[in-house]
């Protein structure tokens, strides 16, 4: 699908990957409507890319996803393409020093990057099927899994599952939407520059790069937008998760 002209409805497009994202959409011109709950920080992204909309909404409630796509509906026409990047991070063995893990903090995991990811992908993609067809094309969606969805490390249970599951949504709803001009297509980032790792110790960061194979260094989160604008613009490419992780496979420590 070429982008001029196209609207994007990118979720958690306010920060890290997500806003990556809206900047090199925007830049091939793509209209960028910028849904994240830090509603703010939205009209911020959308300030400095000099045009679009800006959405406030928790992906996990049905009715902020609904009321937030009638919006780019009325606003801007229509939705061409969805990036799903919004999630969060959990941390936490399934027992520790005999203590069960928290069930409501694997379940808010798994409902804001499992269940919110669908939440989202479900009416953006209801708003794609009326689009009128482009070379057979009515609109393409990217999901965010990630590396530790294939290796994932001690204490990432509820993270892993999460995104794990974001990869076995891929193949079954692109199949949904067989014949209806719509791709479905995931990327799983390795270890990249994001407000997460810009955080932490450099120990830490060393720690992390050492596991890299080549090259040598965390992903950019530029590169990261260039790989959805490759799959977007890929009218081949359907029900597919593409390794995004210069070779980087987590290990068991």
């Amino acid at each position: 699908m070429e982008l001029e002209n196209k609207v994007a409805l990118v979720a958690g497009g306010a920060s890290g990957l997500g806003r990556a994202v809206c900047v090199d959409l925007a830049a091939r011109g793509a209209v960028v409507a910028v849904l994240d709950r830090d509603a703010a920080q939205a009209k911020e992204v959308v300030r400095e890319l000099g045009g679009g909309l800006a959405l406030g909404a928790d992906i996990t409630e049905a009715s902020d996803v609904e009321r937030a796509v009638d919006e780019v509906m009325r606003t801007l026409g229509a939705v061409h393409v969805n990036v799903n990047t919004a999630g969060i991070i959990g941390a936490a063995k399934i027992v520790s020093r005999g203590t069960p893990a928290s069930f409501e903090d694997f379940d808010r995991v798994i409902r804001t990057n499992l269940c919110g990811t669908f939440n989202v992908m479900r009416v953006a993609v209801a708003a794609m099927l009326g689009n009128e067809p482009e070379d057979g094309e009515r609109g393409v969606v990217v999901n965010t899994s990630s590396g530790a969805a294939y290796e994932g490390q001690p204490g990432q249970a509820a993270y892993a599952a999460s995104k794990a599951g974001v990869i076995g949504l891929t193949l079954p709803v692109a199949r949904d939407l067989s014949g209806k001009g719509v791709r479905v297509n995931a990327i799983a980032p390795g270890l990249f520059e994001t407000p997460m790792s810009t955080g932490l110790p450099p120990d830490v960061r060393e720690g992390l790069v050492g596991m890299i194979t080549e090259p040598r260094r965390l992903g950019r989160p530029a590169e990261f937008a260039r790989m959805v604008r490759a799959i977007v613009e890929n009218p081949y490419l359907n029900g597919e998760c593409v390794r995004l992780d210069a070779a980087t496979r987590l290990t068991a420590r």
